[in-house]
């Protein structure tokens, strides 16, 4: 099989990127994998390739070895990921480069690492391994035979590995090494391109792209490391493998590759770079175009991606590096310089970062497999390269804090977070970060193997854990548990391992161990930002926040690191020590930090786009922010070119219009407005000449003309600063459309000006000096572009491009030919449609056919050379069968899209003739379309228009042309495309054509995901070019020859208009939702309609009032008639019924408008309900004033706001509190009280127990005969002494008891003294000052939030009761003025009628009638009726026809508002109603009501009648002057109370003046009181709870100690019960009794007794065990009595003549005793468990009261701190000079902060203390003195007493051995009673004996009967005896007889005979029956001799025939 020839460039650099893919996806699978220490082992799948494999591998190593192709960091011996699919992995290096990287030559020794024992294994793994290789190096060998030989230079390359370096014939040329290595790797290509093809399939690249250089050799450095016993890298670990441990199982190891001793590492030299250019992206031109590559050459960017995440970063002091599109711009801040570097792949810039150093920055790279590329600074030559971190772009870099490791993370679709060691080129670790979009990584500062990641809804905390397979990555996910889920876009490691992040909604988290341990906010719980925390920095123990809201923010790093939740919600509030507002308008994202000249200071990104340079330093030099460069915030909208000069204008949604001199690389200006601008036009040279006036378009619908000029051709103006270059005016502002302005176009002659809008409609105006509307037409679908035809053309038309595929050609119209009286829309003009139909499908499928029939034809071509050149060799060809045509593949469908593809840009290239380019599925194409002159009649909906020319447009499927703009000339086309790529197509021809569209320039400058170019234009000379795109970025372009630009060209600025300056400045609109000019055309016919119909009510209701009028004449001259000629008011109505149906009509009217006004009415009472509850329902009083009537004084209430119940609630709660405090602390005090007396009356009530036992004790009850009755009384008689005796001794000693008990201790203190020195201690004079040093505050005294508040809440609760009590009293004044005005109204009333029946001269003037005024009854503004809301009806119609006047003079200026209907005819009618209702109203009014006149005759009085009328005239003349005077005296009188209460009020307002002083000061307090509170609250909720414990524990100790004092009293009951029972014992055994010592020793014996147990089992078990435990017990006596040394006694039988009642009493009295004993020890127990116990306690009260000690030392010091923060604060104390008693000679010092401010009667009474005290003082000496007196008599009396006591004692010692013989108890003498037990015994015994006795006679009786009938047997038995006796004598001579004779018989009758034998036996036996009836009998007494004894029957010899008979 031959070799392949070599392939193509591209085939081979697709199979490359596939071979590199493969690998780094092989390496995802393992996270941790170390490529230092990896092994380049890999398993071969398939047979037939394997040869070759190994193969290519030796030849590839004899070039390069390892992974130089493609990483050189890898040295030998390192490992690939063992993980990956060997099925894929056809190759161990991954070649991805192919220059130059021939250099690196490595002897054969040194570059294989297969026969190297592997670092990091055990020699099991290393065998196993080692085996592995040799397996493979064999099946290497037996393949390789498979291959062809190399022939040529092949063969020279293949053979360099077997040379030493610089020995192989190898081209020292990069070419020649690229070559070799080329060809070493073909030969695996060929047979592995389908499997790589299968496994991945890369995007294709640009050309020119994404190349990177490798490394020469000469850069690299060896390291020689000893295997054995070396270790592995720090960062690195190697991985046990069980993959090569399964395939290593079949395989031996050869012996020669056991040991290697070195190893030898490649390593980069830190003196390497790379070569820029080889490494930055070029532009792409077309092969065999002859397009130059420097066709456009950038100049300046004038844009900054601000919204980018960390785009800004800091060099120097000096040198700003931020990313601009496919650019990395380094901005000089002094020169204002830019320097450019541009990205490698293409595909733009993700991130960029800077090495701590400031030596290096890393630039991270999108596209496809990007790189991060570090850069040296200031060389700015490329250092390092890092390959395979992520797929498609980096989202984040970050340098440790050394800078040798360098973190990364990726964005979608991996994620993937990568630990690099940077100057080795090599992965350290890598994982996938998270599933969604992380926004950042960071090592943390304190521990290099922390990192912490935070992104989309997640942080994640990362650790480099060594494990048993490597070092790895772990990540732990935080949980935010309670906390709602938040993006984090800020956070800061602290030292100790938290984090600290921000959130969305503003506030701080912190974090510890993965969890939220709190969130911060400011006090009131707002948050620390207003706005989400993007950016948190740990600057110099403080933290420093950066917030959206453009504040920068300083916490307390401490207080934040020590913090905890203090509630449930995880909240904890605090303040920030500093904070920088930078501005308005400001979202700052990042800052960074840097020093200059020493000082620190900070850069900020703004992400509304602006640079600021910030100091942070908080002092009194501050600098205030300066804003350094400005920039477009976000998406650049539009952009225009001046067509006279190198100026350029935008605009954008930021709300601003900018305009740059592109050829001095500056902004000249800006100007803002309220609305972002959306589309822009430079007026052409025709408009205006001067090129200075720019139209820009807006989102709200509004075109605003602005006018750009030199500020500087002005007139000089005094006052006039900072003139620019250049300056915007605003010349005319004009609202065309309701939506935004998409599109704006000037007609080819500057006399028309049309706007496009996404409202569907086209707007056209005449450009005069003031641009007038000539109409409007409406489109199909949102305007996209508008293009007037030029001027070729011979008609003027306008081209209108819809976004929804609707093309529309219309002409310009005239001003003046449109009727635009009723509206400006335009109805009749000529309008062309065109409606795009899709045929791109039908495209793809023609090519698709045409491609199968030019295959067809090749083929048959190829068939038919091959049969020319058979028959040209001579051979002859059958004629083959015609072969079966081959089933083709279905040719793709015809396809439209159901949404029409949107129209983007266009142009005309013909009258009539149009070229478009499209977006979504229709991309790829430029379409020629042409409009119909037929389908007019067709609405435009249902067109179906189709282009008649396509021409393909490359690489445009999914990048479609944004803009296209044409130079000049029209021989360049510029197209800017939706990935920010720039395109030129030079054009040949005008006419655009398939062939001119092969060629052309493109290259990346906008960001490629989000940078779309939004505009495009070459300037007006065509030598420069400048595009604007969607990344905020604007570049300028030099057009070919850079060479042509001269020093010269400069931007020139339009000079200003001559009377520029005396133009007022033209209105702007504003409001946005003002009228637009249709709407404002409409609104004003509206309101000429509404003018007619009010002109023509007006008119009826004039004539209304005209016939109104004549029928009130008509009723006044009826009335005057006289009664009985005037016509009821009945008789004026023609008919009744119109009269009921105008009644009936009005009243539905009536209804009808109810209806109609029922939801206003409802609204407008809710409101007016809402507005009452809100200010009037919690108004308590308002603000009366009450006048004085005689003087001008004047009372007024306070303006009172009703208390809230929780006042009172909080009042009433606290004194229930302290009700409650105080009722517990007397019921525990009881409590004590009660425990004490109880432990007290213990005894007592024992003793008492004790003697009503002795009381109650039972009477002896036996059986009362002949034998017990006189001994019965005597008992009686002794027992009753002796209780009397034993009663008196017990009262006696319960009352020296009590006498003990009041004996006071030697410590003893009367209470009364000490609650004296307590009261003395806090009411005596000891006043140290709140400031000293060593004041202690008091318990009642301290001070916290809760007791400030309820101070608080008192003080307004007795302000409110007071200022209520006042108000109460000025209301009653106020009804008493009313009542006075009522009275003084009557008293008026009535001298009126007094002064009309006097004379003039006599008339006294009639006092004033007092008015209230509308301050004293401010109630009444909220009480109406309807006259009062019919004139405020009036006066707000008034008003408002005011104001529509205004509007109309003022409307033919400014547009605005929506349009109005006409009003209804129900609303007509309903207002024309009310007016008249209202004239009747007044009207009717005005009837004057004459009174009637009577004419009475007058006639001459009598005298009678005049002293009548004299009489009358003087009681008339007295009742004046009264009612005058009870006038005058109402008025004084009312003035004296209102002054009396007046000055009442003004005491009261001193007062209320000093309490709110004293409510600010106490509220200043309470806020100080709460930032202490929680600390207080832990200090003291830890005193308590130490109290608390001590307290608890005391009364533990006090209940130990109470119980061990009743076990004390139970031991000494038991003692005296001993002492009793012995005296008993003594009692009951009387005088010289001779057993006393055996009773005694059988008394005190110590038994070992077994305690009863409970017994579970049947009756015999029981029996059983009671004999077992009699045996032990009589055992166990028997032991004891036998080792005593006395001599031995048997206490269980009493001796003889000793009485067996007094032993078995003895015997009862030992079982007491021993009860008693075993009680005793019980006891005593008891009590050494509870002394045990209690000497614990007491040790841990020891501690506790430490503690206590400590805490509350604590707290002492913190309430003295806090003492402390409250005596600084202000206390405002009103004093008058009288007052002030600290003078210096004679006047007030200056200085008063020395002085003490003290009441007077304080002071007065420490004065007289001082002498109560001195007179105090000597009466205590006197008692002191009286006292000491006293004592020396006590003493005196005590050591008296005491001798005679002693001399007593003596006496009766003496007494009693005179008497006694020996000292006794006289107490026990004395309660020496008979044993009732014992004598009941005796009585019975008595009676047992005579019963006995009785039964003895008896008995005695039967034996003597018995004895004689053995008598009379006995004598019969001798006689038998004696006649047995004689018989056996006879037998026995008889016997002797017959001896005798026999002697001679025999030896058998020799020896003794067997009856004597057998009687000997006999008899021995009956001996020894005797000795058993003898034991038998002996235990039988002494078991008669016990109490419970038993008697069992003696033994029975066994029966013997032979003795009976």
């Amino acid at each position: 099989m031959e070799a392949e020839g070599p392939r193509d460039a591209s085939e081979k650099e697709d199979s490359e990127e596939s071979r590199q893919q493969d690998l780094e996806d092989g390496e995802k699978s393992d996270i941790s994998r170390d490529p230092e220490t990896e092994l380049d082992t890999e398993k071969p799948n398939e047979s037939s390739t394997e040869g070759k494999e190994e193969s290519e591998k030796e030849s590839i190593e004899g070039t390069i070895s390892g992974d130089d192709l493609n990483q050189p960091d890898l040295a030998d011996g390192e490992k690939f990921d063992i993980s990956k699919d060997p099925e894929t992995e056809l190759d161990t290096e991954k070649p991805n480069v192919s220059a130059t990287e021939g250099e690196m030559e490595v002897p054969e020794n040194e570059s294989s690492d297969e026969n190297e024992p592997r670092k990091g294994l055990d020699q099991e793994d290393q065998a196993d391994v080692e085996k592995f290789d040799s397996s493979k190096d064999y099946a290497g060998e037996q393949d390789a035979e498979k291959l062809p030989e190399p022939s040529g230079e092949e063969e020279v390359k293949s053979s360099a590995p077997k040379e030493p370096p610089g020995e192989g014939e190898v081209s020292s040329t990069p070419e020649g090494q690229e070559e070799g290595v080329e060809k070493a790797v073909e030969s695996a290509e060929a047979d592995t391109s389908s499997v790589q093809e299968s496994k991945s399939s890369p995007s294709k690249k640009p050309p020119g792209e994404g190349e990177v250089p490798p490394i020469p050799e000469g850069q690299t450095e060896r390291v020689e490391k000893p295997v054995e016993g070396a270790e592995s890298d720090g960062n690195s670990t190697r991985e046990y493998c069980p993959l090569l441990e399964k395939e290593e199982e079949d395989t031996e190891k050869p012996p020669e590759q056991e040991k290697k001793p070195e190893k030898l590492e490649r390593k980069i030299s830190e003196t390497f770079f790379y070569n820029y250019e080889d490494l930055c992206s070029q532009p792409f031109v077309t092969s065999d175009s002859g397009i130059p590559i420097n066709l456009l050459t950038l100049i300046h960017s004038f844009g900054y991606d601000c919204t980018k995440r960390a785009n800004l970063q800091l060099l120097d002091s000096q040198t700003l590096l931020y990313v601009a599109g496919n650019q990395l711009v380094l901005l000089d801040l002094k020169t204002k310089y830019q320097s450019y570097l541009r990205s490698s792949s293409g595909g733009g810039i993700g991130i960029i970062t800077v090495h701590p150093s400031k030596q290096y920055f890393s630039v991270g790279e999108k596209g496809w497999k990007p790189n991060i590329i570090i850069y040296e600074f200031p060389s700015l030559k490329p250092y390092r390269i890092l390959r395979g971190g992520t797929e498609e772009a980096y989202a984040f870099a970050d340098f440790n804090h050394y800078g040798t490791l360098l973190a990364s993370v990726g964005s979608s679709p991996d994620y993937m977070l990568t630990i690099w060691d940077w100057k080795q080129e090599k992965i350290v670790l890598r994982s996938k970060a998270f599933s969604q979009d992380v926004y950042k990584v960071t090592f943390s500062p304190e521990n290099e193997e922390q990192l912490t990641t935070s992104g989309s809804g997640h942080i994640k905390f990362w650790k480099m854990a060594h494990t048993f397979t490597g070092l790895k990555l772990q990540g732990a996910l935080g949980r935010f548990g309670k906390t709602a889920v938040t993006d984090i876009v800020g956070y800061v490691e602290l030292p100790d391992g938290k984090v600290i992040s921000g959130s969305e909604w503003g506030n701080l988290l912190l974090w510890e161990g993965g969890l939220i341990k709190v969130e911060l906010c400011r006090t009131g719980h707002r948050p620390c930002h207003n706005g989400p925390v993007n950016q948190l920095v740990l600057d110099e123990g403080e933290l420093v926040t950066v917030g959206g809201d453009g504040y920068i923010r300083v916490w307390d790093f401490e207080t934040i690191d020590a913090a905890d939740s203090v509630d449930d919600m995880g909240l904890l509030e605090m303040d920030h020590m500093n904070e920088l507002l930078v501005g308005k308008n400001v979202n700052l994202s990042s800052i960074m930090k840097i020093h200059e000249l020493g000082q620190p200071i900070w850069y900020a990104q703004d992400s509304n786009g602006a640079i600021w340079k910030l100091d942070l330093s908080f002092s009194n030099v501050t600098h205030d922010p300066e804003c350094l460069f400005t920039f477009h915030s976000g998406k650049i909208e539009a952009m225009g070119v001046s067509p006279v000069t190198y100026l350029m204008a935008t605009t954008a949604l930021d709300h601003s219009v900018r305009i740059y001199d592109f050829i001095g690389n500056c902004q000249l200006t800006e100007i803002k407005f309220k609305q972002g601008g959306t589309a822009l036009t430079w007026a052409p040279r025709v408009v205006n000449p001067k090129g200075g006036l720019i139209a820009v378009g807006f989102e709200d619908g509004v075109v605003r003309i602005i006018e750009v000029y030199d500020p500087r051709g002005l007139a000089i103006v005094a006052g006039r600063t900072n003139v620019g270059n250049a300056e915007m005016r605003l010349k005319q502002a004009f609202k065309p459309h309701t939506a935004a302005v998409t599109a704006l176009a000037y007609e080819r002659n500057g006399e028309v000006l049309a706007t496009g809008s996404k409202d569907k409609t086209v707007f056209f105006f005449a450009v005069e000096d003031k641009y007038e509307p000539i109409g409007y037409i409406c489109v199909p679908g949102p305007v996209q572009a508008l293009k007037w035809s030029p001027l070729s053309h011979a008609e003027s038309m306008l081209l209108v491009l819809c976004e929804n595929g609707f093309a529309l050609q219309v002409p310009a119209p005239i001003l003046g030919e449109q009727d635009t009286v009723s509206t400006y829309e335009i109805n009749d003009l000529p309008t062309q449609y065109f409606h795009f139909c899709s045929i791109k499908s039908r495209i793809k499928r023609e090519e698709e056919i045409e491609r199968r029939e030019k295959k067809k034809q090749e083929e048959e071509k190829a068939r038919l050379q091959w049969i020319k050149k058979q028959q040209e060799m001579g051979i002859e060809i059958e004629e083959e069968p015609e072969a079966e045509p081959k089933k083709e593949e279905p040719l793709p469908p015809i396809y439209i899209p159901q949404e029409p593809s949107p129209i983007i840009c266009g142009f005309y290239s013909a009258p009539g003739k149009f070229w478009l380019s499209l977006g979504g599925y229709d991309s790829g194409y430029l379409y020629h379309c042409a409009f119909s002159p037929v389908h007019h009649e067709i609405s435009p909906e249902s067109r179906q228009d189709e282009p008649f020319e396509v021409i393909p447009m490359e690489n445009t499927d999914d990048n479609p042309i944004q803009r296209i703009s044409f130079c000049t000339s029209k021989l360049l086309m510029f197209c800017g495309m939706k990935d920010g790529a720039v395109r030129v197509y030079p054009l040949q021809d005008k006419d655009l054509s398939a062939d001119m569209m092969n060629g052309y320039w493109s290259f990346n400058m906008h960001d490629n995901d989000y940078g779309q170019i939004q505009d495009i234009y070459s300037s007006y000379d065509d030598r420069f070019l400048v595009t604007c795109g969607a990344d905020s970025n604007i570049f300028t372009f030099n057009i070919l020859s850079p060479e042509d630009i001269q020093r010269e060209l400069k931007a020139k600025v339009p000079s200003p208009r001559g009377d520029l300056e005396k133009e007022k400045t033209a209105e702007d609109i504003e409001d946005p939702s003002a009228y637009s000019i249709e709407n404002a055309k409409q609104k004003k016919e509206y309101d000429q309609i509404m003018k007619a119909a009010e002109d023509k009510k007006n008119k009826k209701r004039q004539e209304l009032i005209i016939l109104r009028h004549e029928f009130h004449h008509l009723l006044q001259r009826n009335m005057e008639l006289p009664k009985h000629m005037q016509l009821h008011r009945e008789e004026f109505e023609m008919d009744h019924r119109i009269r009921e149906e105008m009644d009936r009509q009005t009243a539905q009217r009536i209804q009808l408008v109810q209806k109609e006004l029922a939801w206003d009415q409802e609204k407008h009472r809710i409101g007016l309900q809402k507005l009452q509850s809100r200010f009037r329902d919690t108004l308590e009083f308002d603000t009366v004033v009450v006048h004085a009537i005689g003087s001008n004084h004047q009372i007024s209430t306070y303006r009172l706001l009703a208390i809230s119940e929780r006042y009172y609630k909080a009042r009433k709660q606290s004194q229930r509190g302290k009700r409650r405090t105080s009722k517990l602390a007397k019921e525990a005090e009881q409590r004590r009280e009660s425990q004490k007396e109880t432990s007290q009356a213990a005894g007592v009530t024992e003793e008492e127990i004790e003697a009503d036992k002795l009381k109650k004790r039972p009477q002896l009850q036996g059986a009362v005969g002949r034998f017990g009755g006189n001994r019965l009384e005597q008992v009686r008689k002794i027992m009753e002494k002796a209780d009397r005796a034993k009663a008196k001794i017990m009262q006696r000693r319960k009352e020296w008891d009590e006498l003990y008990k009041s004996k006071p201790s030697d410590n003893y203190e009367n209470p009364k003294d000490v609650q004296d020195i307590k009261e003395a201690q806090e009411n005596m004079g000891d006043f140290k000052l709140k400031t000293a040093t060593n004041y202690k505050i008091p318990e009642h005294m301290r001070m916290n939030a809760e007791k400030k508040k309820m101070q608080l809440r008192s003080l307004e609760v007795a302000v409110h009761e007071k200022k209520l009590t006042m108000n109460k009293w000025i209301i009653s004044l106020r009804d008493l003025k009313v009542a006075v005005i009522e009275e003084i109204i009557c008293l008026v009333q009535e001298l009126k009628s007094i002064k009309s029946a006097l004379d003039a001269s006599e008339q006294l003037p009639i006092p004033l009638i007092p008015q209230l005024y509308l301050e004293e009854t401010p109630e009444k503004k909220f009480q109406y009726d309807n006259n009062i809301l019919l004139k405020f009806k009036q006066e707000e119609e008034n008003k408002q026809r005011l104001s529509e006047q205004v509007e109309e003079n003022a409307s033919f200026t400014v547009f605005g508002g929506k349009f109005l209907h006409a009003p209804s005819l129900k609303e007509i009618d309903s207002s024309s109603r009310a007016s008249s209702v209202r004239s009747m109203r007044i009207g009717s009014s005005v009837i004057p009501m004459q009174p009637k006149v009577f004419e009475i005759e007058k006639s001459e009085p009598t005298e009678m009648e005049l002293e009548i009328l004299k009489r009358e005239k003087i009681r008339n003349i007295y009742l004046q002057e009264t009612l005058i005077k009870r006038i005058n005296e109402l008025v004084i009188t009312f003035d004296a109370e209102l002054h009396l209460l007046r000055h009442q009020k003004l005491k009261l307002d001193t007062q209320m003046k000093c309490a709110d002083l004293r409510h600010i000061t106490w509220f200043e307090e309470l806020l100080l009181l709460k930032n202490f509170e929680k600390h207080e609250d832990t200090l003291q909720e830890r005193v308590n709870s130490l109290t608390n414990e001590v307290e608890e524990m005391q009364w533990k100790l006090d209940n130990y100690l109470s119980q061990m004092e009743d076990k004390k009293y139970e031991i000494a009951k038991l003692q005296e019960r001993e002492k009793a029972l012995y005296a008993t014992f003594q009692a009951s055994l009387g005088e010289n009794n001779k057993f006393a010592s055996f009773l005694t020793k059988v008394l005190k014996k110590k038994i070992k007794r077994v305690k009863k147990k409970d017994v579970e089992g049947d009756r015999d078990e029981e029996e059983d065990s009671d004999e077992e435990s009699d045996d032990e017990s009589s055992l166990e006596s028997d032991e004891e009595d036998s080792g005593s040394e006395d001599e031995v006694f048997d206490d269980s039988v009493c001796p003889k003549n000793c009485d067996e009642a007094l032993f078995e009493n003895t015997l009862q009295l030992r079982e007491k005793r021993l009860d008693i004993e075993e009680a005793l020890v019980e006891e005593k127990k008891v009590i050494d468990n509870l002394k045990k116990e209690y000497d614990a306690l007491a040790k841990k009260v020891k501690v506790v009261e430490a503690s206590l000690d400590t805490a509350e030392g604590e707290l002492e010091a913190f309430q003295r701190e806090k003492q402390q923060r409250l005596n600084e604060l202000h206390v405002v104390v009103p004093l008058k000079l009288h007052q002030v008693e600290y003078v210096v000679n004679g006047e007030l010092p200056t200085d008063l902060s020395q002085t003490l401010v003290f009441t007077n009667q304080s002071l007065e009474y420490l004065q007289q203390r001082i002498m109560v005290l001195q007179h105090e003082k000597l009466d205590q000496r006197e008692l002191y003195k009286q006292a000491r007196q006293q004592h020396k008599e006590l003493i005196r009396d005590r050591r008296e007493i005491e001798i005679r006591i002693q001399r007593l004692e003596e006496n009766c010692n003496q007494l009693m051995l005179m008497k006694f013989g020996r000292v006794v108890d006289l107490e026990a003498l004395q309660t020496l009673s008979v044993n009732t037990n014992l004598e009941e015994l005796k009585i019975k015994m008595m009676e047992k004996e005579h019963m006995q006795a009785q039964e003895l006679k008896k008995w005695e009786e039967k034996i003597f009967e018995l004895r004689q009938r053995l008598m009379m047997l006995m004598k019969e038995n001798t006689g038998k005896l004696q006649q047995l006796n004689s018989l056996c004598v006879e037998k026995q001579g008889l016997e002797m007889k017959l001896d005798a004779l026999q002697n001679d018989l025999g030896a058998e009758f020799q020896g003794p005979r067997k009856a004597e034998i057998q009687e000997r036996e006999r008899l021995i036996t009956l001996v020894q029956l005797q000795a058993q009836e003898a034991e038998v009998l002996k235990e039988e007494i002494t078991l008669l001799s016990r109490k419970d004894g038993r008697i069992f029957p003696p033994p029975q010899p066994p029966r013997d025939t032979k003795i009976l008979n």
